[in-house]
């Protein structure tokens, strides 16, 4: 069992690797900031390198996620909120508006 660096992930806009320790289980693999691996600067290039176009490829599906149209985050709050269909949505949406509007 070797040790080296199994996943990444940003927090709060800093990288975090998960890190396997060599000489122990799964169960004792950390998250860690790149300024506490300033010794695994390999391994951390190696991660990159294998996996440069996943990771590529999640950054720009997750700025996709994040372009919304007008109003749509709103619309999918509420449908969640009150579980309601795409033709529930719609009904009670135009009824709210109205009662607002008198």
């Amino acid at each position: 069992m070797g040790s080296g660096i199994l996943n990444k992930q940003q927090v709060r806009e800093k990288d975090k690797y998960l890190v396997q320790w060599k000489g122990f289980m799964a169960e004792s693999d950390t998250w860690e900031g790149r300024e506490n691996l300033k010794n695994a600067k390999e391994e951390i290039e190696e991660f990159k390198k294998k996996y440069q176009q996943d990771i590529e490829d999640v950054a720009r599906q997750k700025h996709k996620d994040r372009t919304f149209k007008r109003g749509e985050l709103l619309e999918r709050f509420i449908r969640k909120l009150f579980e309601w269909s795409d033709k529930q949505y719609n009904q009670e949406y135009w009824e709210r508006l109205e009662r607002n509007w008198r």
